[in-house]
């Protein structure tokens, strides 16, 4: 046992004088900060270094040991009165150089007694003078630590700020050194169990003091998180109930051998059942949780820890669970305030407030699956948390709780029913569990729920206001459906009109009823074809892509809509594209026929077919009307806009995005009484890899 102390004892006197140069250094580096303490907190490191040194050389008995640490202390008294004049007071305090003087003088006494030879018959005993240095260690210690309060205590806010890591330092070195030498002088003799840890304390003050003399750190506060409090103090209690333990042991000792016997198989037996109740008890460590951020902390929630734990609850679930936000904001609130679960209960159209979600409840299903609509109205209104245990023991009812519904204030398992609020409209109520240690709601506690409440209202209302988007956005589509189809009809009851009418001039004409025929036969296959696509409009589906000839779709266009208007095909070239021929023919169909609505009836319309090398390009010509400049630029392709009289507009709408899903353009250039003229243009099938490139090229350079 004394190898294991002498061995430690020299491990932490090399480590604490190392710490002590360190520090001094640290603190006597170039560009430290300037302060007035400056020069006497590297003499107060450099003095202990040199203690713990010759301790760790010779032994803390011997006297160069004995007179260094005379030496060291003196030079942390004499860095104590230095701090004083951070702020000027070692001129305006009368008593602090007295004090200070008193307490070296009365430290300075240490070097006579280790003169003072021992004389065991009829002289001065060791012991006498070992119990007169350690009860003048402790008067030190004691007005060193006076001061030290009264530095920490009259010092102004800001000089607090740069004096609390050198005042934390010496109040650790002064506590520790008043217990180690009062202990010492109670017991008669110095214990050298606790040295090593004497060495140590001091090393750690020197580096906490050491701190305090760079900018970027004197400003730091130590500030324990609640969840290492929590854990510190669940170790404490155990290194008391083993201490405890050891002390029973060590009592019965002095009982007889069989007595003792007995008495330490019984109080092993009671300590191990104590122990395996109390450490897996959740109300137990629910107990000594609630009591340490009670009695330990300005606020018992640490806000920043719980919002972030909040946070990714609500965006992942516990534990990266895939629950739906319901449950997910059940399992956000029960997780910040303690509880274990709780109801979800929301507005639903056929029965009020009902509840639609719940965690960890076992008993929901005794309880109504809907909240009266009085109580919805009061906690709309008022907003306010209700305290169900409170309504229990009969605490008076006001607001809400007045129109709290028996079966809710008699379930035991309901702790408090919190509102979700968004913008003065209740969305929802979360009924929480009773915790596993059932304290009393506070006014912090009712804070929080209100807060989180609110802005889980806002999540909840998002979620159902995209849900209300998507089923509109459903409508919508629907909408546009039926607008192109009845786009596509009024295009065919358009043809069949003109052709009612040409057929009452010219119906004697073999030729003309020949086109006729052809005509009817086309508006057939086109509403099949209508049909067919009706229900592919506004599906995400990918149409296959073919390679084929422009010429193909111009052709089966202009044959069919010749018989109801003159067309012209002034141009046939080869441009083979890739894409889909139907949605091909389908625009070109509805740049005709809109060419052939803005035109006169004699007023021929012109198609041509072309290649440039790199785009295959059809373009429809009229002599019509023309469009407008500011036609062009707002409303040519734009839904439902038309300068035609019960025009839907959606033809050339249809027309761009088709062609542009094909990869390729559509453009448009038209004058007031001259004319429009259509483009489509589509990446040939030999030029599209090379184009591909290009457009890959642009991409990374922008």
């Amino acid at each position: 046992m004394q190898g294991w102390i002498s061995a430690s004892a020299f491990v932490f006197y090399g480590a604490a004088g190392i710490a002590c140069i360190l520090s001094a250094i640290w603190v006597g580096r170039p560009g430290g900060v300037s302060r007035l303490d400056r020069a006497a907190a590297i003499a107060a490191f450099l003095a202990s270094a040199s203690w713990f040194v010759s301790s760790a050389a010779f032994g803390m008995g011997h006297h160069l040991a004995e007179a260094t640490e005379i030496l060291a202390n003196l030079g942390w008294i004499y860095a104590l009165f230095r701090l004083f004049a951070n702020d000027g007071r070692d001129e305006n305090l009368v008593l602090v150089r007295p004090a200070i003087v008193a307490i070296a003088l009365v430290e300075t006494l240490q070097f006579a007694l280790l003169f003072v030879p021992a004389q065991p018959d009829g002289g001065i005993s060791e012991t006498l003078v070992f119990e007169t240095s350690s009860i003048l260690r402790v008067l030190v210690a004691v007005g060193a630590l006076v001061l030290v309060h009264n530095l920490h205590l009259g010092a102004e806010r800001q000089t607090r700020i740069l004096l609390r890591w050198s005042a934390g330092g010496l109040l650790a070195i002064w506590a520790f050194s008043l217990n180690f030498h009062l202990l010492a002088w109670l017991t008669g003799t110095t214990p050298q169990t606790l040295e090593p840890f004497y060495a140590l304390t001091i090393a750690i003050a020197s580096l906490v003091s050491a701190v305090g003399f760079r900018r970027s750190t004197s400003s730091l506060q130590f500030r324990p998180s609640r969840t290492a409090t929590f854990h510190f103090l669940s170790l404490l209690l155990i290194v008391s109930y083993a201490f405890a333990l050891a002390l029973t042991a060590r009592w019965l000792d002095a009982a007889s051998a069989d007595t003792a016997r007995m008495l330490q198989v019984g109080t092993m037996v009671i300590a191990a059942s104590l122990l395996l109740i109390w450490m897996p008890s959740r109300r137990a460590r629910a107990w000594l949780r609630v009591t340490a951020l009670k009695h330990l902390f300005e606020h018992r929630y640490d806000y920043r820890a719980e919002w972030l734990r909040f946070t990714q609850t609500i965006a992942r679930g516990k534990d990266g669970s895939s629950d739906a936000l319901p449950e997910r904001a059940i399992e956000a609130l029960a997780d910040l305030t303690g509880s274990p679960g709780g109801l979800l209960f929301m507005h639903s159209e056929d029965q009020g407030f009902s509840r639609i979600a719940s965690r960890n409840w076992g008993d929901q299903n005794v309880l109504p699956r809907t909240l009266p609509a009085p109580l919805i109205s009061a906690m709309e209104r008022d907003g306010r948390v209700i305290d169900l245990p409170g309504l229990r023991k009969g605490a008076r009812s006001v607001g809400c709780d007045a129109f709290c519904p028996d079966w809710l204030i008699n379930c035991d398992s309901a702790w408090a029913a919190v509102p979700l609020i968004h913008f003065d409209r209740l969305v929802g109520v979360i009924v929480l569990a009773m915790p596993a240690h059932d304290h009393r709601l506070d006014w912090e506690d009712f804070d929080i729920m209100k807060i989180v409440g609110r802005q889980l209202a806002s999540y909840l209302a998002e979620q159902a206001g995209q849900a209300a988007l998507l089923e509109a956005s459903r409508f919508d589509e629907f909408n546009r459906r039926m607008a192109f189809v009845m786009h596509d009809i009024k295009n065919l009851a358009s043809q069949m009109s003109l052709l009612t009418r040409n057929a009452e001039k010219h119906a004697d004409n073999p030729e003309f009823r020949r086109d006729m025929m052809l005509t009817v036969r086309n508006s057939a296959d086109k509403l099949n074809t209508l049909l067919a696509r009706l229900g592919r409009y506004g599906t995400t589906a990918t149409r296959s892509s073919e390679a084929f000839d422009m010429r193909g779709p111009v052709v089966a266009v202009t044959t069919r809509l010749a018989g109801i208007h003159p067309l012209t095909l002034i141009r046939s070239e080869e441009a083979k594209v890739c894409g889909q021929i139907e949605g091909l023919e389908q625009a070109l169909t509805h740049l005709v026929q809109n060419a052939i609505d803005a035109s006169d009836a004699e007023s021929a319309v012109a198609i041509e077919t072309f290649s440039d090398g790199l785009y295959g390009r059809i373009c429809v010509i009229d002599s019509g009307v023309g469009m407008s400049p500011a036609f062009l630029r707002e409303g040519l392709f734009k839904p439902f806009v038309s300068t035609k009289d019960g025009g839907f507009g959606i033809g050339a709408f249809e027309a761009r995005e088709t062609i542009r899903a094909m990869g390729g353009q559509l453009d448009v250039d038209s004058r007031e009484g001259l004319g429009t003229r259509f483009t489509i243009s589509l990446p040939l099938e030999s030029a599209r890899p090379m184009l591909e490139i290009d457009e890959d090229k642009a991409r990374e350079a922008a």
